[in-house]
């Protein structure tokens, strides 16, 4: 064999031995310091801020870092305060009118069982009575069969939702200090962003530096740029409905539409897990109105988000939405639900080693040339 693919083989083992070792340490690392990466991400987020005040008003670094913290927790339990307000105050309004929803909808059961339900049981009857035996136990043991299946599978639910209590419960010590861990790491690493900086330059060599600055400035651009876009057609989706529940008069249309914009993050489903079960509802009810009504509101919610996230997925980071329709797909049916954040992620950080040339370097270091 010729010496040429030989060392091409041995350089191409050992890029995937690398990127393989790389990556399994970084899964091994994370599980264990998963605060101080939140932390990291924490400050990233807010440089910018820090090195406003820090600029702007002459203060020290340190308390720069403190205030930008104090402003983001208030954000964030002001935010908290609202939705829970929102829902205590929904929750106690569905109090009352739930029970008056369900006589309506328990009265339609009744007619529906008396209309249709009962003539077919009489005729199902009729028709099993005039078989032989043999196929009477035929049927009856079917139906023994799938009774037993479907108790044998509640049983199974209720065992594993009981069961899981107790880690649901004990998850929330457990949040608490990651949350101060973050909080502190954040802090930290916020005060000596530029400081750590320098150190980890050093221990690179400078293309790496190089290339390394490329794939940071591109990433910041790209996964802020995800972040706004989501953000952007979040509120968008949120004041249209927000706008054509008031048009409608539906009670608590502010705590809907806020619901209904998070439930939007959600592929497959999005607003249509929310307005097809009330849609529904609403009809059978006998309350036409609003159910033509809100479907003209699904509708119009739907288009705009077919014609809007193409737009503004390319416009803010660049990516075709094709390929971040995939990027989705895959994350969420590889992770589950925080695929779809993974998903856009790592189709953002290939897209930007592409762009710095990162995997051409790869490939002529696989070739044996100079890069």
């Amino acid at each position: 064999m010729n010496p040429k693919y030989i060392y091409r083989t041995i350089r191409f083992v050992l890029v995937v031995g690398a990127v393989v070792l790389t990556l399994y340490a970084f899964y091994f690392l994370s599980s264990v310091t998963y605060p101080f990466l939140i932390g990291l991400i924490i400050a990233f987020m807010i440089n910018p801020f820090v090195n406003f005040l820090e600029k702007k008003t002459k203060m020290p670094r340190i308390l720069a870092v403190f205030i930008a913290l104090v402003i983001l927790f208030a954000l964030f339990a002001g935010l908290i305060t609202l939705l829970v307000a929102e829902i205590v105050s929904g929750t106690s309004y569905l109090a009352k009118v739930v029970p008056e929803h369900l006589d309506t909808l328990i009265n339609y059961i009744e007619d529906y069982f008396t209309a249709q339900i009962i003539p077919l049981y009489n005729q199902l009857t009729s028709v099993f009575n005039k078989l032989d035996a043999g196929q009477k136990d035929t049927i009856i043991g079917n139906i023994q069969h799938v009774g037993t299946n479907i108790g044998t599978t509640v049983g199974t639910f209720l065992k594993n939702l009981f069961g899981n209590i107790p880690n649901i419960i004990s998850w929330f010590p457990n949040a608490a200090t990651v949350l101060i861990f973050s909080l502190l790491a954040t802090f930290f690493i916020s005060k000596d962003w530029y400081r750590l900086s320098a150190i980890g330059g050093k221990l690179l060599p400078e293309r790496a530096k190089r290339s390394g600055r490329t794939v940071f400035v591109d990433l910041k651009k790209a996964l802020f740029g995800f972040i706004k876009a989501q953000v952007t057609l979040i509120s968008i989706t949120t004041v249209i409905i927000l706008i054509g529940l008031l048009i409608l008069r539906v009670d608590y249309a502010i705590t809907i539409a806020l619901a209904t914009g998070i439930v939007d993050i959600i592929p497959y489903l999005g607003t249509g897990a929310v307005f097809v079960p009330w849609i529904i509802y609403t009809a059978i009810s006998g309350n036409t109105g609003l159910a033509l009504g809100l479907g003209v509101l699904y509708i119009v919610v739907l288009v705009q988000r077919q014609i809007m996230e193409p737009k503004i997925l390319s416009s803010s980071i660049g990516l075709d939405p094709l390929a971040t329709l995939i990027a989705l797909f895959v994350g969420f049916k590889l992770i589950g639900f925080l695929g779809l954040i993974v998903g856009p992620v790592t189709l953002v950080i290939i897209s930007t080693l592409y762009r710095a040339n990162v995997f051409h370097d790869v490939w002529a270091f696989i070739k044996g040339k100079e890069v």
